[in-house]
């Protein structure tokens, strides 16, 4: 009894291990994608974009045009 139980203990001590290494290289995959978008994002800081009014040329222009 013992000889027929052995092959599936082996069987899925291999699966384990075999799953085991998937999720490691997924895991590792995963962090080093997430670490290069990171190092990306860092380097582009954007400034905010001002809100409200703003006299800009245009404006001005066109309160010179209406002022007839």
């Amino acid at each position: 009894m013992k000889s027929k139980n052995q092959p599936k203990d082996q069987e899925r001590r291999a699966f384990i291990k075999k799953s085991t290494l998937v999720g490691a290289g997924v895991a590792a995959t995963t962090m080093v994608s997430t670490v290069a978008i990171a190092d990306m994002s860092s380097d582009e800081v954007e400034k905010p974009a001002q809100k409200g009014y703003q006299l800009t040329q245009h404006v001005l222009d066109y309160y010179k045009s209406a002022d007839v």
